[in-house]
């Protein structure tokens, strides 16, 4: 099955990636909308920003911004998720027409979010996180940032199995950025593979983050265009989707979209075994014997 797109709408004044450009009801639908006619198979509604510097704001406050647009594009046929960690967040949501959560806490903000997914009976998406990006506390360091996070994801999808959420609705994040310096995010992007084998769904999401924009341009990440930083994206989504990642979560689907449908058709055409090698004459003999010394070795 192709990796599927999931598009970012962001229903908050600060977002690190379009400044707020969808805070209005309006706006956010036709956006949300626009993202469907881009390519996208799932929008990701978040009311609450997680970039570095950011303050969380009140539930109220999050359930006005999200749920109207929530129950809006669910009734024109959109699968929503919803970006929250507030537990009562994702039964509003769940209530209005969301079908997933994505919690990039894993449930550890509110440890009431596994149980809410568990009686929902809907997918959750547990991240890997080490605490909020505002909090001095959150820890950076690794010593194999891979191994750590697949214990620490395991841990998770512990709590969620505990919480009674079934083994086919857990969908892990390794949680690009989170927690995370430049040289961890391409450490875990270069070994990705290694997360299907924990055995949930997988979802990356390394959508237009700073470190994408170090690359392009180190003396000015700021000045990256938007543009630059989605080509960077497509490339990862390549690269997950030929790991086997269920789903990418980014800001313009198209491009991803595109990637994805290489990714799965280059996968239809891989031999399912491994070709047998072509048969070639013998080396002629030479005054040692049989002159097998000079004959390929094919491995077995």
């Amino acid at each position: 099955m192709r990796t599927q797109i999931m598009g970012v709408l962001n229903v908050t004044p600060d977002s690190f990636s379009d400044g707020g450009r969808w805070f209005d009801f309006s706006a956010a639908v036709d956006h949300g909308m626009q993202l469907l006619a881009n390519g996208a198979d799932i929008i990701d509604i978040g009311g609450e920003s997680t970039r570095p510097g950011s303050t969380r704001v009140s539930a109220e406050e999050e359930a006005r911004r999200v749920i109207p647009v929530i129950r809006k594009l669910a009734a024109q046929g959109a699968v929503i998720s919803i970006d929250t960690m507030r537990a009562d967040i994702a039964r509003q949501a769940i209530d209005a027409g969301a079908a997933i959560i994505n919690d990039v806490s894993a449930g550890q903000a509110e440890a009431e979010m596994l149980t809410a997914a568990g009686e929902a009976g809907v997918p959750i998406i547990l991240m890997h996180w080490r605490g909020l990006l505002s909090d001095a506390t959150a820890r950076y360091h690794y010593d194999d940032v891979v191994a750590e996070v697949q214990a620490e994801l395991t841990e998770r999808i512990g709590a969620a199995r505990a919480a009674g959420v079934a083994d086919e609705d857990i969908i892990i994040d390794p949680g690009i950025g989170f927690s995370k310096n430049a040289e961890h995010n391409w450490q875990l992007l270069a070994q990705i593979e290694r997360f299907t084998e924990l055995g949930p769904r997988l979802l990356v999401a390394a959508s237009r983050k700073r470190f994408l924009s170090t690359l392009l341009g180190a003396d000015q990440p700021a000045d990256i265009p938007v543009a630059d930083r989605d080509a960077a994206t497509a490339a990862i989504t390549a690269l997950s989707a030929h790991a086997g990642a269920w789903a990418v979560r980014v800001h313009e689907p198209r491009a991803s979209l595109i990637a994805a449908q290489v990714a799965e058709a280059i996968s239809a055409h891989r031999p399912r075994t491994r070709p047998l090698p072509l048969d070639l004459p013998e080396t002629p003999a030479t005054d040692s014997g049989t002159g097998s010394e000079h004959r390929p070795s094919w491995p077995t």
